[in-house]
């Protein structure tokens, strides 16, 4: 069994992969591997060995994700890199940079920051959970557009709700209105089948840490050429007046900002190897299990709660978010600490409702879908 590979809590039915990820023993001993390597000798590391070893990572990471390796640059979370698009953005008073209520906490804050910077401000399209077809997104999306979008921050799975956003089709139609797209594909790599070259976004990022199951501080951003110039870094380095020329300026400032542990970087190509070798067909084999298990185990939960699913089958990968009842302010402490069952429930501003999201990844099992079920049904009085 594949779960054999992770060091989860025996104890604890984990239905959250979708909050931090886990990462696999195997590619957590190659980390250690690395480590013990650069304090044998840091200098030689840091100085010798660091930028060709990020370069070989990062062509691998690429080849992943269907994006240019010269666009590609590492990142410790998608929150860095969206902090890092949207503070070089040269905003104007006035200017509006459009998001919707799905989006991430964090990131919605980051808008609230760039903007307020500027005179700007930050517009919500209004998406609604449950739905029925993405053609609702685009439609809530395009409505909201202005001449004075500058920008769109779209999420390609929803944190929240689960929910996979039609992106190729929204950056296209953003385009055909002179509004830049930037991709949070935070849950996005190793959930689904990614190709960032071809959804044609000017900035997308995506975490390693979660479904590629790399270690924590993985992460990329992609930048179209046309933008790489006006895209700096959050932390501003040696690369801000480096004489080099054998690389762009972006890939150079983005390369060292710092002093940090660059092994999480280096090891996502080892998680990749090792999820794609747990299965006959690879990745694409391990995502379809995953989305399997996901579809299996909502249907048994909206079952137990008398719910019908919130979306389509297709507007979902490995996380799938249910509606319940108001009544129980503490659900998600009292599945934990009575049932051992680690899922969250999340506020979601429509009362009375709140939603309950799942996540399925190979070290689930059908059962467990079904102990939360019976567990929603005694706490809910079901």
């Amino acid at each position: 069994m594949p779960g054999r590979f992770w060091g989860l809590d025996p104890e604890i039915i984990f239905l959250n992969h979708g909050s931090f990820g886990a990462c696999p023993r195997p590619v957590l001993e190659a980390q250690q591997k690395l480590r013990e390597h650069i304090e044998r000798e840091p200098v030689r590391f840091f100085a010798r060995e660091l930028e060709g070893r990020l370069d070989a990572a990062r062509r691998e990471l690429a080849g992943f994700v269907g994006a240019a390796p010269g666009d590609l640059v590492f990142v410790p979370n998608a929150t860095y890199a969206v902090n890092s698009v949207l503070r070089s953005l040269k905003l104007n008073p006035g200017d509006e940079l459009l998001t919707t209520n799905h989006e991430y906490n964090a990131c919605k804050n980051a808008l609230k920051f760039a903007a307020g910077r500027r005179g700007a401000r930050v517009k919500v399209a209004r998406v609604p959970f449950p739905l029925q077809s993405p053609d609702q997104v685009t439609a809530a999306v395009m409505e909201a557009v202005t001449p004075r979008t500058r920008l769109a921050l779209i999420d390609h799975v929803t944190s929240q709700t689960g929910l996979v956003f039609p992106v190729a089709d929204l950056v296209s139609r953003l385009a055909e209105r002179g509004v830049d797209t930037l991709v949070d594909g935070a849950h996005a790599p190793g959930m689904l089948p990614l190709d960032v070259g071809a959804i044609g976004a000017a900035y997308y990022t995506g975490n390693c840490h979660k479904w590629l199951c790399a270690p924590k501080g993985a992460a990329f951003l992609v930048v179209r050429p046309d933008r790489q110039p006006e895209i700096r870094p959050l932390a501003i380095s040696h690369g801000a007046n480096s004489p080099r020329k054998d690389r762009s300026r972006y890939q150079i400032e983005f390369g060292y900002t710092g002093t940090d542990d660059p092994t999480a970087f280096l090891c996502v190509p080892e998680a990749i190897r090792f999820l794609s070798s747990l299965f006959e067909g690879g990745f694409d084999k391990l995502m379809q299990i995953n989305h399997a298990l996901l579809i299996e185990a909502r249907d048994i939960v909206c079952d137990a709660l008398g719910r019908d699913p919130p979306c389509p089958d297709s507007m979902l990968g490995s996380l799938a978010a249910i509606p319940i009842p108001d009544g129980a302010p503490a659900v998600s402490n009292e599945l934990l600490d009575r049932y051992q069952i680690e899922v969250p429930v999340i506020p979601w501003p429509r009362p009375p409702l709140r939603i309950l999201r799942i996540s399925s990844q190979v070290y689930n099992q059908v059962e467990h879908y079904h102990q939360l079920a019976k567990a929603l049904k005694e706490i809910l009085s079901l």
